[in-house]
This record gives C-alpha cells, structure tokens and sequence, in this order.
C-alpha cells in the first residue's frame, strides 16, 4: 500500500472520529500495543501453567508441522 491511500485513509477516519490525524494515530497505535500486550501476557500465563518448559529442539519441531 503507497502512503498516499492510507494517509487518505487516515484522515477520513479521524475526520468521522472527529479528531486529529495524530489523535487517531496515536489512538491506533495504543490499542495495537495493548492487544499485542495481552497476547503476551496470555502466552506467559501459559508457560507459567506448564509443569515443564519444552525443548529448543520440541519447539523447531512444532514450527516445522506448523510450516507443513
């Protein structure tokens, strides 16, 4: 995607949000940065659950079946 189509973009959603370009990218920014912070946390809560960790060599595995 150019700069163009997205700068466009942008301005017409903080234009309906009635708010600055900066404000709604600065807005997006955040939920992003705190979606991916819960995801962490979710993960970390898991590995924390788990008796054991897995080995580098269980988890280049599971990456492979994954790719596959």
């Amino acid at each position: 995607m150019s700069a163009r189509p997205l700068v466009k973009s942008l301005k017409a959603l903080a234009r309906r949000s009635r708010r600055s370009m900066e404000q709604q990218v600065r807005e997006l920014l955040e939920d992003y940065v705190a979606e991916r912070r819960s995801v962490l946390e979710q993960i970390e809560a898991g590995w924390a659950a788990q008796p054991r960790r897995p080995t580098a060599e269980q988890v280049d595995n599971w990456i492979g079946a994954g790719r596959k």
